[in-house]
């Protein structure tokens, strides 16, 4: 697979790529060396980089924001930068706060056709599988559906598509944060890989390779005492994660108020980013 990967030349003309959307995007939990936060967005756009001389690169995601949010606020401004690639990723905040995804997918198609209709190539992205989360895995179903209509907006428009839900090794506690929405480092790598592979860029690395067997200090405990450690994560995520956000959605308020896009203009991209990839 790899190797027939490398023999795919990346379609010409990618010198400009913006990245929208919400946290995923904006790479949270993923630290860079400026004190801000990397991502795969910004990973793959140093793969860019490294294969198109003078690349130019925007990342307007923030935290928090709601599909209807980033269709009006970084959207427009997407488009007016003229990029010939944009990502847009988006949806998931709503599914957390209750949002319908059948009409979800009908604010998601127009914004699709709008990038399209002003020559961008769009890469979009469906939602991961929480299966291995308590409380969150209680989305699955909704989540599945929402995709669903991902994957059919992709082929009806002839745009790139993640399939994120069909990545296994995302399937590892090891690729998530304390969280369990944000992926750590090594998580974000990966998207970043599988990223690269759909849009036909050369890497060395591949996302399909597992985590090393983890050594969680439980290896010879009971089946009782792992159940007591799992419960006792569990109680620590409700307190440190959400509970605050409960009281966000219920003070009408989000983690992103205030912030401004950690890239708000086209610019060439500077030191060693998306070196991981190769």
């Amino acid at each position: 697979m790899m190797g027939a990967m490398a023999q795919r030349d990346l379609k010409p003309g990618i010198g400009t790529f913006v990245a929208i959307g919400d946290s995923f995007t904006e790479g949270l939990h993923d630290p860079g060396p400026d004190g801000g936060y990397l991502g795969w967005a910004d990973r793959v756009a140093g793969a860019l980089a490294q294969r198109q001389p003078g690349f130019r690169y925007a990342n307007l995601a923030i935290r928090g924001k709601l599909l209807g949010q980033v269709i009006a606020e970084q959207l427009p401004r997407a488009i007016e930068m003229a990029p010939d690639l944009v990502s847009l990723a988006a949806g998931g905040n709503d599914i957390l706060s209750g949002g319908d995804v059948d009409s979800l997918a009908a604010a998601f198609e127009p914004g699709v056709a709008r990038l399209q209709a002003a020559g961008c190539r769009v890469v979009i992205f469906t939602g991961f599988d929480p299966r291995m989360f308590p409380v969150i895995r209680l989305l699955r179903g909704r989540i599945a559906a929402y995709n669903m209509h991902l994957r059919g907006i992709a082929d009806a428009y002839g745009c790139d598509l993640v399939d994120l839900w069909s990545m296994r090794a995302l399937n590892d506690a090891r690729a998530w944060s304390p969280d369990r929405l944000h992926f750590t480092p090594d998580g974000h790598r990966r998207v970043a890989l599988r990223t690269c592979e759909v849009l036909g860029v050369p890497v060395t690395q591949d996302w399909r390779v597992p985590l090393p067997p983890a050594l969680d200090g439980y290896r010879n405990s009971s089946g009782r005492a792992r159940w007591l450690a799992a419960r006792r994560a569990d109680a620590r995520w409700t307190t440190q994660y959400a509970m605050p956000w409960v009281r966000r959605r219920l003070g009408g308020t989000s983690s992103g108020d205030g912030l401004l896009a950690k890239r708000p203009d086209l610019l060439a991209l500077l030191g060693e980013v998306g070196q991981d990839l190769f």
